[in-house]
């Protein structure tokens, strides 16, 4: 994850904003003849951004306007995209219609806001240009048979940093922005990606999913259990936004997969396991050591140490199983999240993915591999 920069950070404006403000200009210079310029919209919480256009052209019955995404200092990989809309009067009677262009995806899988087969443009985005869309055919006396079609040159090849491929979008980005607006390193994007991701496990029947805290520890519990892609949800460190969203839209079982340092911090109860949010006690973890028979030098080193994996380094050479106890512990915090709503088991990983302590596989254990 990228590093928070100090100081005052600048908030940004989301795809939707955008292809929104595109979207009025092309259509406004279509009904008028002319390109606003800057461009200015109103979001749902009554915010009036204006946007310079960077293209402005129009034909026959159509006109096409975009502007270059600012994500503020949100380290956002749309951020300097260029999110075009192209607007066409459409056939009467058939309403306000959406359109994904050159690098929007489209939706494959069931459980997200919208069906399979329609364009990635969420449902709030396209509230917004329909409300802009309205405001203009009223102003202008005509009927709103529009045809919008979002387009963003590159965005199959950055949607390859995203999530949309396990969430079943393919050949580009989604159109995403609930406010309009990008509040700098939120992280909304993110967890908004990790409640689509059960979403869609739910709709598509899946009753195993399992998170990882990174890398290592995702292929770890892939192969594990010889899961396919659509059953991985992109945790990272904020397993409490994965929780709670289990525990009002529940899952079977959920496999929670991690290096020992993260799963120390859930063990303590963190939800949020960035090192900037949450720090691993280490008072406490010698408390853990002593109450898994470690003397009393091992706890002092355990109190002075620079970090959790030297303090498990020192329990593996002293033959003190702190891994099994933290799994547990870990497994425990999930359950109490969870209240119920999902089995849950946690594994814990090395870092080189090696499987060092299980926990929970007794509460659904159908999923267990069968032992070769």
């Amino acid at each position: 994850m990228t590093r928070k920069p100090d100081g005052p950070l600048r908030k940004g404006w989301t795809t939707g904003a955008c292809a929104t403000a595109a979207t009025r200009a092309a259509w406004q210079a279509l009904l008028s003849g002319d390109f606003p310029d800057p461009v200015t919209i109103t979001l749902p919480r009554g915010e009036t951004p204006s946007f310079k256009l960077i293209k402005a052209e129009k034909g026959d019955g159509w006109a096409r306007a975009s502007v270059i995404k600012d994500a503020g200092d949100d380290p956002d990989v749309t951020h300097g995209a260029e999110i075009i809309s192209t607007v066409r009067i459409g056939t009467p009677g058939n309403g306000i219609s959406f359109h994904a262009g050159d690098g929007v995806g489209t939706i494959t899988k069931p459980g997200l806001p919208l069906p399979p087969g329609e364009p990635a443009i969420n449902p709030k985005p396209r509230e917004m240009m329909i409300g802009q869309i309205t405001e203009l055919c009223n102003q202008f006396g005509v009927s709103t048979d529009v045809e919008i079609e979002i387009s963003i040159p590159g965005g199959a090849e950055i949607a390859t940093k995203t999530w949309n491929g396990r969430l079943g979008i393919v050949g580009g980005l989604s159109v995403l922005g609930t406010t309009g607006i990008v509040i700098p390193f939120s992280c909304s994007a993110w967890i908004h990606s990790i409640h689509r991701g059960i979403d869609v496990a739910r709709a598509t029947g899946r009753d195993h999913v399992a998170s990882a805290t990174g890398k290592t520890s995702e292929a770890a519990i892939r192969a594990f259990y010889g899961l396919p892609e659509e059953a991985i949800l992109d945790m990272g460190d904020f397993v409490g936004g994965m929780l709670k969203y289990l525990r009002k839209n529940p899952i079977a079982f959920v496999s929670i997969a991690g290096g020992f340092a993260k799963l120390v911090k859930l063990a303590q109860g963190h939800l949020d396991l960035h090192s900037s949010r949450s720090q691993v006690d280490f008072d406490r973890l010698a408390g853990t050591i002593a109450a898994c028979g470690g003397d009393k030098t091992l706890q002092d080193k355990c109190r002075t140490a620079n970090t959790a994996k030297q303090v498990l380094e020192l329990c593996q050479a002293a033959d003190v199983k702190i891994e099994d106890a933290i799994a547990r512990q870990a497994c425990e915090s999930a359950r109490a999240t969870l209240d119920g709503a999902s089995a849950v088991e946690v594994v814990i990983t090395d870092r080189n993915g090696t499987i060092i302590a299980r926990h929970g596989i007794g509460e659904f254990d159908q999923f267990r591999p069968v032992a070769s």
